[in-house]
């Protein structure tokens, strides 16, 4: 084995020796889920082969050909007995693509598929595609809904842009079929999916907002119902988890993956958006919805459910947590996967009994600081009744 040999093969055993890491829990304190030490997927986790050309004589100094930069924002999806994530891979040109990687106990050994997934385009290609929710639906279809950005054809900024929601379905998780963008009167960034028809059509969860950016005149997550999936239009959406000033969601929120239902309610999990001195902060939290009409909210709990902390502050961009996508296992147990400063991506483990209880005990956010004084009361005094 010649030297150039020999670095090949180095590379691909460090990158098993990263791959079979056995990642073990990290203790929480409020019993609410629980963190892991190690991130599952990271730029580190992409296939050689998709970086490197492996042919001495047209790469004689081994350089990375093609440079990665972040894995994050991953659909997920339990599939044929193994977890699998549909990925937001990003170039160091900045290009985002989607990748399948799967693991036998979504914890760890994460492994991409052999090759990433090939998106079709529509007859006006998108610049830009990420952020995939994945939602089995009960037409016998997996749809995978994720951001279409493209230049902003009427604004000569270089960086002015538009959003819209893609949308793609499958049933290998390998051949995708490419469907007709949603149509709405407002630019669209976070759509997903419901699980199943409504009123005998498609429903689904979104985020209107005036710009590429910001949410504007966007008033929250909405709702809104379409006839045929396969030429989605929205002609009514109605607003049914607000923003509000001074809270965690007050410049914009967001739907993460397709809710999770259970006997008391859909289980929604969301993103949150404030301004604060270093920026944009993302945290994020929780909400449910009636299961006779899944528009109706009916837990509310205040503050974020989940928010960076330690190495997932910096990153990319520094101070964010987005997920958009879980997994509700037959046992009860929940993995959320989640995304750490646009850079890497995470798991923590929770039950589905644990985030119902949650949503439903843990009080709502009386949006001022004397309210929240006297929950804080409230508590005391029921600790008090019983001795502590």
């Amino acid at each position: 084995m010649n030297p150039f040999q020999e670095q090949v093969k180095k590379l691909f055993e460090n990158q098993q020796e990263l791959i079979s890491k056995v990642n073990m829990p990290i203790k929480e304190s409020n019993g609410w889920f629980q963190r892991y030490q190690n991130p599952i997927l990271t730029a580190a986790h992409i296939p050689i082969a998709w970086r490197y050309d492996l042919n001495e004589k047209t790469n004689p100094f081994l350089l990375e050909r093609i440079g990665m930069n972040a894995v994050m924002n991953s659909g997920a999806i339990k599939w044929h007995d193994k977890y699998l994530l549909v990925t937001r891979v990003e170039g160091v040109d900045r290009k985002s693509f989607f990748a399948v990687a799967e693991s036998p106990n979504g914890i760890d050994n994460f492994k991409f598929w052999e090759e990433p997934i090939t998106m079709p385009e529509t007859d006006e290609p998108a610049t830009n595609n990420y952020d995939m929710r994945l939602t089995a639906h009960e037409d016998g279809w997996i749809y995978g809904i994720f951001c279409a950005e493209r230049k902003d054809k009427n604004n000569p900024d270089l960086s002015a842009a538009t959003a819209s929601a893609g949308i793609a379905r499958t049933k290998d998780l390998k051949n995708w079929e490419r469907l007709p963008d949603l149509k709405s009167k407002s630019q669209q960034r976070n759509v997903v999916l419901h699980p199943e028809f409504v009123n005998g059509k498609y429903a689904l969860y979104t985020r209107p907002q005036d710009n590429f950016i910001d949410a504007g005149s966007g008033g929250g997550i909405g709702w809104a119902l379409v006839d045929n999936i396969e030429k989605a239009i929205i002609t009514e959406e109605k607003i049914i988890d607000r923003r509000y000033y001074h809270t965690i969601k007050e410049m914009k929120n967001g739907e993460g993956p397709a809710p999770i239902k259970t006997s008391k309610g859909w289980l929604h999990l969301a993103h949150g958006v404030r301004g604060c001195a270093a920026g944009l902060r993302y945290v994020l939290y929780l909400y449910m919805t009636s299961l006779d009409d899944p528009s109706e909210l009916i837990a509310s709990p205040g503050g974020y459910f989940m928010a960076p902390q330690g190495e997932e502050r910096i990153g990319d961009v520094s101070n964010v947590l987005f997920s958009n996508g879980w997994i509700a296992d037959d046992d009860r147990r929940v993995f959320i996967y989640y995304a750490s400063s646009d850079t890497r991506m995470h798991v923590a483990t929770t039950t589905i009994d644990r985030l119902v209880d949650y949503c439903l005990n843990t009080p709502a956010d009386g949006l001022r600081s004397s309210l929240s004084v006297e929950k804080i009361k409230t508590l005391i005094a029921k600790n008090k009744a019983i001795g502590y």
